[in-house]
């Protein structure tokens, strides 16, 4: 069993906590504090969602290498607490949703967050006539992104519908700040495009085939 430690500095030099894996009950530092789900729920907000990013990258991590018997590294706790509150969203990503929401310019968009500009921005969109495998050969291998798809689909009844997908991409093989920044992002982003119908966590092209797509609009 994992337990979540938050290591509180004493010193002027070590002001900067961290989260880190750690058994429940190691002995040693007397500064290691166990946070037991009764305490979380007096921390701060962004401690919160800094927590919940944790979980989903170590949830991915153990899915992904079980068998590993080599330490993680710890995650700088501001670092965490910063990509909590979420990146900014560029006005151009709303514009770009509202085309393909009301006008249906564009089949997909793709998102990434600009460090440098601590933003989300439009990195690609797709042309109405591109397909699905159009879209995911777009996606990079081994980079997070953001990526909104709109899906045309014929129901059992011969009707024709689409919905409007959210694929969160969050490869194993990206970096582990890259996958922090994403997952924290996330919701904010989210709220900022309002007519999502279906959304979709991926790590690997199995996880967002034609098949998974085509039973989630159904």
């Amino acid at each position: 069993m994992i337990g979540c430690t938050l290591i509180q500095a004493t010193t002027r030099e070590d002001r900067i906590g961290v989260l880190e894996e750690r058994p429940p009950h190691a002995e040693g530092n007397s500064a290691l504090q166990i946070i037991s789900p009764e305490a979380l729920l007096a921390e701060p907000p962004f401690l919160l969602s800094s927590l919940r990013a944790l979980y989903f990258l170590q949830e991915q991590s153990h899915r992904s290498s079980s068998n590993s018997s080599r330490a993680r590294a710890p995650i700088a706790f501001a670092e965490m607490a910063n990509a909590a509150s979420g990146m900014a969203v560029n006005d151009d990503c709303k514009l770009k949703f509202l085309e393909l929401k009301a006008k249906r310019t564009h089949r997909y968009i793709i998102f990434k967050i600009d460090e440098k500009l601590k933003q989300v921005i439009v990195e690609k969109v797709g042309e109405p006539t591109l397909s699905y495998e159009d879209f995911t050969a777009a996606l990079p291998a081994d980079e997070c992104r953001y990526a909104i798809y709109d899906f045309d689909f014929v129901t059992e009844e011969n009707c024709q519908k689409s919905k409007i997908f959210f694929i969160a991409w969050s490869p194993d093989t990206s970096r582990v700040r890259s996958k922090m920044l994403y997952a924290s992002s996330k919701d904010r982003f989210k709220r900022e495009l309002d007519g999502i119908q279906v959304e979709l966590q991926a790590t690997d092209p199995t996880e967002m085939g034609l098949d998974v797509i085509r039973g989630r609009a159904n």
